[in-house]
């Protein structure tokens, strides 16, 4: 039982972060990011070159891996995401396209092989009678502070004020002198960055692959359709319960089962509550 605890914990994390980032563009810009996903892959491949063809510490090539993911969120939102947005097949496909974009590039430049992310804690932790990754404890732990963070962030800045206000409602926002486009960038850049720090705390126990940012682009999906669109709170419950859900399924039958829970999940919800658990259009 407290091995699944734990586990279900480090895995809950890892959802959380790329949910909550998914469901943060969504609440304010009212756009599905299809190239979220990404941004983990892209958050895991710049920690390897920073960290093993750089060879930069570390401590200074993860927090440079989540800058420089912030900024092509940025980048993309300005480019190719701003022209298309009052168009939300447009941005669809146009997200669509640079995911796709991106996995190639990756694919090309560095093949189809398995890259290794150095880890921050090599050695394990006895916990009560299991023996845990130090790697996934500090996940566990710097998941919680990071969307600590953000939702201090949101209700206790002016950013975050300015985040609620565009998100309500982004003429009114304008009017008020709140720049609403400069605001899409930030969250976009926001969004990715979270996406990425996922990426950094879970490569080093994870697979490293150009493709790797399939499954948690699904992951969030299936997690924001459960908690709610644009509902934070309902990102993190649902993170949380599909978290503990892929465990269980994991320890009690099978890991080649872990993949179903979330598509069941996703199917009980539009089934017995369309709107997700929280069910709100507003990010928070």
């Amino acid at each position: 039982m407290l091995e699944i605890l734990l586990y279900g914990a480090v895995t809950s994390a890892i959802y959380a972060l790329l949910a909550v980032g998914f469901t943060l563009i969504f609440g304010v810009a009212r756009i599905l990011n299809l190239a979220h996903g990404s941004f983990y892959a892209l958050g895991a491949y710049a920690t390897y070159v920073l960290s093993s063809t750089l060879h930069l510490p570390l401590a200074l090539a993860a927090p440079l891996a989540v800058l420089c993911v912030a900024g092509f969120g940025v980048l993309l939102e300005r480019v190719l995401v701003r022209p298309l947005r009052g168009s939300q097949i447009g941005v669809l496909m146009i997200t669509l396209a640079a995911s796709l974009v991106v996995e190639q590039v990756l694919l090309i430049t560095f093949g189809s092989e398995y890259r290794n992310v150095p880890s921050f804690i090599d050695g394990k932790v006895a916990i009560g009678h299991v023996d845990i990754g130090g790697q996934r404890l500090l996940t566990l732990g710097v998941a919680v502070v990071a969307l600590g963070a953000l939702l201090l962030l949101i209700h206790r800045t002016r950013f975050g004020a300015a985040i609620l206000a565009v998100s309500q409602d982004p003429e009114a926002a304008q009017y008020l002198g709140i720049p609403a486009d400069r605001v899409f960038a930030q969250v976009m850049g926001l969004s990715a960055g979270l996406a990425a720090l996922a990426a950094v705390l879970a490569a080093p126990f994870l697979t490293v692959q150009p493709g790797m940012g399939l499954l948690p682009m699904v992951k969030a999906f299936a997690i924001v359709i459960v908690g709610g669109l644009g509902s934070i709170p309902g990102s993190i419950l649902g993170a949380l319960l599909l978290g503990y859900s892929e465990t269980i399924v994991a320890y009690l039958v099978s890991t080649s089962w872990t993949e179903l829970v979330s598509l069941v999940a996703v199917l009980f919800t539009l089934v017995l509550r369309p709107a997700g658990l929280f069910g709100k259009r507003a990010a928070f």
